[in-house]
């Protein structure tokens, strides 16, 4: 017995010479600000070369958490390991980490090439080598050329990626990014999270990420750790938290997930698992189905959106892809009978006790 947790052992903390295979452990992690508890006992690992996703709405605990992995609030209780290292108590210019804000605090004053070789000259790079960082860094965000340039003479996108850059010129153990993409508008942030996740298998470095825009989590991530009330619902890779969700606040954050009540039995289906079927056309034996009125169309381009309410109560919202365009107007859609049917593995039962959810 090594006395030690098991993400301890794996993290490295076991034999100096063992390559640790996680770069971030929390063990017990605690925060609390008066009478509010922010972050509640979260456990969490995070290997090394990982895109890693804190998710979750405002409030939920996860800018707390990345905080406390920076440095820049310490826990109450509970152990933050980096690479092995307990560093829970060490300040943030003593962790082999950087972060990128929102906000992206670039020097103003300051050219691209300045902005990106700052943190390298303040740990006393020689020139020669901080050159040749720098070069690489706004190779790898694709901004060569751009090095003479203030930040003012920027788009958001080309400042998102001098933040980038500047957070990575020194080769950190681990890049903190708190909602770096929420400033940009919707397509340059789409643009942007493609960029992102190439430049995270590029450079190598692991990513841990904090964004409540479900979709960008989806995106991007190797695996999410999905928050609430400062407590982690689940951890697991998108397709997982998507497909299988842990609990009932899991299925109704991550997308869009209908919950049912039938003879005491709660239950969620995913809206685009459901189909309606035609006039006249019988199920596959074996499936789930209801009969109800629809009551909303709503057309969204790429697809349709009904809200369909239940002969036995309730509604169910179910999203058809226009393959071959709407057909029809809305109107005449609405009041229209309609026999809804899905696959029984795509229903998800809620336990009442407990919230989790199984097959």
């Amino acid at each position: 017995m090594t006395g030690l947790t098991a993400a301890e052992e794996r993290s490295g903390a076991v034999g100096g010479a063992v390559e640790p295979a996680l770069d971030v452990a929390l063990i017990g992690i605690r925060k609390t600000y008066g009478d509010v508890v922010a972050v509640d006992s979260v456990d969490l690992e995070v290997r090394r070369g990982e895109f890693f996703t804190m998710l979750g709405p405002s409030g939920s605990g996860k800018t707390t958490t990345l905080r406390l992995i920076a440095g820049f609030e310490r826990p109450d209780a509970g152990r933050i390991l980096l690479g092995g290292a307990d560093v829970a108590r060490r300040p943030p210019y003593e962790r082999d980490v950087n972060t990128v804000f929102q906000d992206y605090a670039l020097f103003p004053h300051m050219t691209v090439a300045e902005n990106v070789a700052y943190g390298p000259k303040v740990t006393g790079m020689r020139k020669g080598e901080r050159t040749a960082r720098v070069a690489e860094a706004l190779t790898t965000v694709r901004l060569q050329g751009y090095e003479a340039r203030k930040p003012s003479q920027l788009s958001g996108g080309q400042r998102q990626r001098v933040a980038l850059a500047r957070a990575i010129v020194n080769h950190p153990r681990v890049l903190l990014l708190d909602e770096p993409l929420g400033a940009l508008d919707l397509k340059l942030r789409q643009e942007m999270q493609i960029e992102l996740k190439r430049i995270q298998q590029e450079v190598g470095i692991t990513f841990l990420y904090v964004t409540h825009d479900q979709e960008e989590a989806l995106t991007m991530s190797d695996r999410i750790a999905v928050f609430s009330d400062g407590r982690v619902e689940q951890v697991g890779t998108p397709v997982e938290v998507y497909e299988h969700p842990a609990s009932e606040f899991v299925a109704g954050f991550v997308g869009v997930s209908n919950l049912v009540e039938r003879d005491g039995r709660r239950f969620t289906v995913r809206p685009e698992k459901i189909r309606i079927l035609a006039e006249g056309e019988p199920p596959v034996p074996g499936d789930q189905t209801e009969l109800g009125a629809i009551r909303d169309v709503v057309y969204v381009g790429a697809v349709t959106r009904y809200v369909v309410e239940l002969d036995q109560g309730g509604t169910l919202t179910v999203v058809s892809q226009n393959v071959d365009g709407f057909s029809g107007r809305a109107a005449d859609e609405q009041g229209r009978r309609a026999v809804l049917a899905w696959r029984p593995e795509n229903t998800f039962t809620i336990d009442a006790s407990d919230k989790e959810v199984v097959e």
